[in-house]
């Protein structure tokens, strides 16, 4: 099939270096309620991290992304021109905590240390939390089987795409849980599947990242709307222009394609009926240009806007575009040491009068840009997600669903399972409902790189990634995750190496050291293993292609 794809937009960049401004005793504090906030919840602060806390945020980065396949002419990922099934979704009666079949996006009973509360608890209060969708990356580009298809022979293969990737060791590192052909609608089917999944973690809608307003990436963000509609129409899709990416001067060109996105009946609203648009880099256009879009949204064709400006830096811009907005967020750091400012900006949003979406980040490892931070496991995913609830954001963007280029994706992975998604839905239910969820079972989460963080790439790759300048340290650790009704004995096996360790009941972060060979932890009590998780991707000292993402594994499903 044919491997021609549309000109890459500008990526997704972190915020600027380190704000002026900020006083050290705000700094000082910040450091000791986020402490304060792991010893409540029975964190453990990361041993392995001190000294570690170097810059606050990291630079941006212009280096391009990929967007994914390209046009309709034979391309894969294009919609079929036939029209979507507007038929009922057979799951959308089941709430966010229901379970289902697990190709179906549901969620089996017992995969969550506690009982996710159903959908009318978890959107009961004010706080959202939504997932940035990226279309290049759905869950099949061509309806093939996952031994074959186009993610294994053209984005996970070195030599894929024709050799165009061969220099970073190929465009991708992990892809999503492979799906089987189906017959029919398949890409409306798969998105529903998406959908399904997101509800069921308890997220409320996707960010759709609109990188074109024509072609595959446009129509898979009209299917999506779709989707959303046909499986939940609770599910609302925040409409996120992304200003590195459209290829338009003209605001009447980009108010004519949100207006014919907001006529779809999952367009999120607020309850006046005002449609949010929050751009991507809003600052790439001064505030004169987004009146004149709201204006001609208003003016032209009825629609009231939310204006939510997303920036890659907030104290710089903020300011000037209050007075259009309704609210603000920022992209934000990919690193735990770099998540000092998120008390401010919740702070300067309100004072303003402004809600607040803050980014809750996994990790980003960018082969084919060469660069990469150091997630430290999942501190990063614990502290982000600990600054939305202690620093009193009114919405989380997850930051991404799906973006496989930049390694970031919560979606469920080959590489990670549900792992990282999971241990969200704990964060989002204390987020959305001002309690933590009680432990109900015992749950083991199992993270690791499978190389050293130094490890030189033996193959054919020349351009490595390097640390990015204000993240943590780099770190070879593996880390068990506990989840316990109880105190417990826990063992672990890293790379033939036993050990063991007592935990308390309630949440705890443990850290080994990473050795060759595979992972495992067991929850003991009396004698008797109570749960046991087993991270099935060896370690390895030589390697032929770096890849610096973490793994995942729970031992609350099934490995993929």
């Amino acid at each position: 099939m044919s491997a021609q794809r549309p000109g890459r937009p500008l990526s997704h960049r972190r915020r600027p270096g380190p704000r002026g401004g900020r006083m050290l005793l705000a700094a000082l504090v910040a450091g000791f309620l986020l402490v304060g906030v792991f010893a409540a919840t029975g964190l453990a602060w990361d041993p392995f991290s001190a000294g570690d806390r170097r810059g606050r945020s990291a630079p941006d980065i212009g280096a391009p992304w990929s967007v994914g396949p390209g046009d309709r002419g034979g391309s894969p990922g294009a919609p079929g021109s036939a029209a979507p099934d507007a038929s009922p979704d057979p799951d959308a009666s089941k709430g966010a905590g229901a379970g289902g079949a697990a190709d179906g996006g549901g969620r089996p009973a017992g995969a969550l240390p506690f009982d996710l509360p159903d959908a009318t608890a978890l959107r009961a209060g004010k706080k959202l939390v939504f997932a940035h969708y990226f279309t290049p990356y759905p869950l099949s580009l061509d309806n093939a089987s996952a031994d074959g298809d186009y993610y294994t022979r053209n984005y996970l293969a070195p030599a894929g795409e024709n050799g165009k990737h061969e220099r970073y060791g190929g465009l991708l590192r992990d892809r999503p849980l492979p799906v089987p052909p189906q017959q029919g609608d398949w890409e409306l089917a798969n998105l529903r599947q998406e959908v399904r999944t997101a509800r069921a973690a308890g997220i409320d809608g996707f960010t759709l990242d609109l990188l074109s307003l024509s072609g595959p990436n446009w129509d898979r963000a009209n299917l999506l709307m779709e989707a959303a509609r046909s499986v939940d129409p609770a599910f609302k899709i925040m409409l996120m222009p992304d200003m590195t990416s459209l290829k338009t001067d003209d605001p009447a060109v980009l108010a004519t394609a949100l207006a014919a996105l907001a006529a779809a009946p999952a367009a999120h609203r607020l309850g006046d009926g005002r449609l949010v648009v929050s751009p991507f880099k809003a600052e790439e256009k001064d505030v004169a240009w987004w009146s004149r879009v709201i204006d001609l949204l208003r003016s032209k064709h009825g629609i009231r806007t939310a204006f939510v400006p997303l920036f890659l830096d907030f104290a710089a811009h903020g300011a000037r575009f209050a007075p259009i907005s309704y609210g603000f967020s920022e992209w934000g750091s990919r690193s735990y040491v770099g998540q000092d400012g998120a008390a401010d900006d919740v702070r300067r949003a309100h004072e303003a009068g402004k809600i607040w979406m803050q980014p809750v980040s996994v990790q980003d490892a960018r082969p084919n840009q060469g660069i990469y931070d150091e997630a430290g496991n999942t501190a990063t995913l614990r502290s982000t997600w600990t600054h939305a609830i202690d620093d009193g954001a009114d919405w989380v963007q997850l930051t991404t669903w799906n973006d496989y280029s930049e390694g970031s994706q919560f979606a469920p992975s080959l590489h990670n399972g549900h792992t990282y998604l999971d241990i969200s839905s704990y964060y989002l239910t204390r987020f959305k409902t001002g309690s933590w969820p009680r432990i109900v079972r015992d749950t083991l989460y199992l993270t690791s790189r499978t190389q050293f963080a130094a490890a030189d790439p033996t193959g054919t790759q020349s351009l490595v990634m390097s640390l990015r300048k204000g993240s943590a340290a780099p770190r070879d650790a593996v880390e068990v995750l506990s989840f316990l009704t109880a105190p417990a004995t826990v063992r672990t096996a890293t790379g033939g190496d036993a050990d063991a360790y007592e935990a308390p009941a309630g949440v705890r972060s443990h850290l080994l050291e990473l050795r060759s060979g595979t992972s495992s932890a067991r929850a003991v009590r009396d004698g008797v293993t109570s749960t046991s998780v087993e991270l099935s991707y060896p370690v390895d000292r030589t390697v032929a292609v770096q890849d610096l993402q973490y793994y995942g594994a729970t031992s609350g499903r099934t490995s993929p």
